[in-house]
C-alpha cells in the first residue's frame, strides 16, 4: 500500500505530456478511446459503450482516495488533447494471481497517439512516481501475449515475464517489475 497517501492524482509534467487527474470533462475523449476497436483490441477485444466508459471514469475517480494511487489522464502538452490513461490499480481481478495486493500497471492510448514514444514517456513518469511514493517494491502488468507493443514497453520500463495467468480460460502474461532491480 502507499507510503504517502494521495487523495487525488498529482500532476506530472514530462517533456511532451501532462499526466493529471481524470475529470468529467474528459469523458467524451475517454469514451471515444474505449469505443475504438483498435485501441481495445488487446485489452477487452470489444469496444466499450457509453455506459461502460462512464463506469470506467467513475472507477478511475475512486482509485486515488481509496488506494492512494490510481490512473492519470494523459494529455499532449503541445495541443492539450486528451490521448489516454496510464496508472496503477488493484482491481481485485476475478481470477487467481500469484501475487496479491501488488499495484498493477495499465495503459491505453488513442490510436493516433501511438508510435510516438508517448507510452514510454508516460509509463516512465508513472513508475518514477510509484518508486518515490509507494511502499511496494513491485508492480505487475498483465499483458495479452499477442500485444507485442505493450510487451516491448513493459520490458523497456523494467518489467520481466514471470509466467502466465489463467484469466478464465485465457492465458495472459504476468510481468513483474522490482524497483530495486531497475534503480
Amino acid at each position: 500500500m502507499p507510503q504517502r497517501v494521495s487523495y487525488s492524482a498529482p500532476t506530472i509534467v514530462t517533456d511532451r505530456l501532462v499526466l493529471r487527474a481524470i475529470t468529467r470533462a474528459d469523458f467524451p475523449a475517454l469514451s471515444a478511446i474505449w469505443g475504438d476497436t483498435e485501441a481495445v483490441r488487446f485489452i477487452s477485444g470489444k469496444p466499450a459503450n457509453e455506459h461502460e466508459s462512464w463506469m470506467r471514469l467513475l472507477r478511475y475517480g475512486g482509485l486515488w482516495p481509496l488506494l492512494g494511487f490510481g490512473y492519470w489522464g494523459v494529455e499532449e502538452k503541445a495541443t492539450g488533447a486528451y490521448i489516454g490513461e496510464m496508472g496503477l490499480a488493484d482491481f481485485h481481478r476475478p481470477y487467481e494471481l500469484p501475487v496479491s495486493g501488488v499495484p498493477e500497471a495499465g495503459w491505453i492510448l488513442a490510436p493516433q497517439a501511438q508510435g510516438k514514444g508517448y507510452a514510454r514517456e508516460a509509463l516512465g513518469a508513472c513508475l518514477a512516481w510509484a518508486d518515490a511514493n509507494l511502499m511496494d517494491d513491485r508492480t505487475i502488468a498483465i499483458i495479452t501475449p499477442e500485444n507485442t507493443a505493450s510487451i516491448r514497453l513493459a520490458e523497456q520500463c523494467g518489467y520481466r515475464r514471470d509466467g502466465d495467468v489463467d484469466a478464465n480460460g485465457t492465458l495472459l502474461g504476468l510481468w513483474v517489475r522490482n524497483r530495486r532491480a531497475v534503480s
